[in-house]
């Protein structure tokens, strides 16, 4: 269960137990809720009335409740309970349940603050336990307010993927709906979003997380090798092939498979591909007797495949195989809500050493890393917690702690793909000219005398393309 905790005047109500207030007149999913949430450590309160959840919602000091969930359907409707809750200014993160099919009163609800909703019966009572904790722990640290001096999240070791952005709970979503289906899903996103551990969240919540999970990386070794990899090889069917030798696929069999960069695939393999997804079978290397498999295949890419497909890099029938649903991981500059959550994990994650407590981070640093653009993601943030806790010696990490010199090690534009997306010469010129401006921003504390100086260019001119940047960013 994670918990926010606080150095600050705040101190007693974050140590205090947590407090749920389950709203609900059917005693059978009351008792089931609170032997879940005691067991994490829950204080319990309940109400079976719309009257009795207004006024135990809006009790005063340790009395009130850190969540609430709501049903839908008791005297009243639970949206308009929900709605008068908000108007009486009462911001405590509220949960939705309903035992029919979401639908319109869900997106009602979420859009009159309701932080998530549920569908009885409960078929996952961990998953239910981690909505909880998930939005306890947003909603405090969001209410750490900035006379807070450090902030520290302990943070459920379960919990591989975090994140409470809506782009986030949508990823979350997709995952509890496909997981336990057969279906085929295309990860995507750019590098370091974390499309690995979305295929791990799938696999562990699926009817096959009791088998295998198999990842391989397309991109990692040439096309006869991963031929062999993946199908396997008779004895003899090549030099060196000294015994029958199973492939991954096989290896899968009752489990899942995740194909990491395919977009990397030669077309002559994509077309074996396309037997083992239409069949269910293949042959190895060098063999002629069909083997058949039961594996759910998952594959991820970092490419634009529609482009692959256009550009003829790509078969467009394979495409439709694997994209029957797609999970996009957005990049992290278009979840920055997500960074003091994420930097929290982190700093649980990598302690100065086995015996150190987690390290501290003020308020000045993680605005630091707000600003920052995350060329490599999420995997970029993660290092530089990591460094920041070795130049810390695993102490307070302020904003001298936090440096981003990794990043310029590597390209932030993708001109190749730029300019397959359509990109002018002009085009691709302003972008380099924007993410110069940006840099030498950074570099110099958002400086722009010094940054203009340090690109030898008027003033006046970086100002207005530092504008423009802010524009893009803003609208899209």
């Amino acid at each position: 269960m994670a918990s926010a905790r606080s150095d600050s005047k705040t101190e007693a109500k974050d140590t205090a137990p947590l407090r749920a207030l389950i709203c609900d007149d059917d005693e059978a999913v009351c008792d089931n809720l609170r032997e879940l949430l005691e067991g994490e450590g829950f204080i319990v309160e309940q109400a079976a009335t719309s009257a009795e959840t207004l006024a135990k919602a809006q009790a005063s000091g340790d009395e009130r409740p850190d969540v609430i969930l709501l049903d839908v359907h008791m005297d009243l409707n639970g949206v308009d309970v929900l709605k008068q809750l908000r108007d009486r200014g009462i911001e405590t993160p509220i949960i939705m349940m309903t035992a029919v099919a979401p639908g319109a009163t869900a997106a009602e609800a979420i859009q009159n603050g309701a932080v998530d909703y549920l569908v009885k019966p409960f078929d996952d009572l961990e998953a239910v336990a981690r909505l909880v904790s998930r939005a306890v722990a947003y909603e405090r640290l969001k209410q750490a307010g900035p006379e807070a001096q450090f902030l520290s999240l302990h943070v459920d070791p379960r919990e591989r993927i975090v994140g409470a952005s809506p782009q986030m709970v949508e990823v979350f979503k997709l995952v509890g709906k496909v997981a336990r289906t057969p279906t085929t899903v295309l990860i995507t996103g750019e590098t370091g979003t974390g499309k690995e551990l979305i295929s791990e969240a799938i696999h562990s919540s699926s009817d096959r997380r009791n088998g295998p999970l198999i990842k391989i990386n397309c991109a990692a070794m040439p096309e006869s090798l991963l031929e062999s990899m993946l199908f396997g090889h008779e004895k003899g069917a090549f030099t060196g092939a000294l015994n029958q030798h199973k492939g991954l696929f096989e290896v899968a069999n009752r489990g899942t498979i995740l194909l990491d960069e395919i977009g990397e695939m030669s077309m002559s393999l994509q077309a074996k591909l396309l037997r083992v997804l239409q069949d269910h079978q293949f042959e190895r290397v060098g063999g002629t007797e069909p083997v058949k498999v039961d594996v759910r295949v998952l594959a991820a890419t970092n490419r634009d495949l529609k482009t692959e497909v256009r550009e003829r890099r790509f078969r467009e029938d394979l495409f439709y195989r694997l994209d029957v649903m797609e999970a996009h991981m957005p990049p992290l500059r278009e979840r920055k809500e997500d960074i003091p959550l994420l930097t929290i994990h982190f700093l649980e994650k990598h302690r100065y050493s086995p015996r150190s407590p987690a390290a501290h981070i003020n308020l000045a640093a993680v605005d630091k890393l707000t600003d920052y653009d995350w060329p490599g993601n999420v995997r970029e943030l993660e290092n530089v917690i990591q460094r920041a806790v070795v130049l810390s010696q695993g102490q307070v990490i302020t904003e001298e702690h936090i440096s981003f010199s990794g990043a310029f090690s590597r390209p932030l534009i993708d001109v190749e793909q730029r300019v397959r997306d359509g990109a002018t010469l002009e085009d691709l010129v302003n972008e380099v000219r924007r993410e110069a401006v940006n840099a030498a921003l950074r570099i110099n504390n958002n400086n722009a005398t010094k940054a203009a100086e340090a690109l030898s260019m008027p003033i006046a001119e970086l100002e207005r393309v530092a504008e423009i940047k802010a524009s893009v960013e803003i609208h899209g």
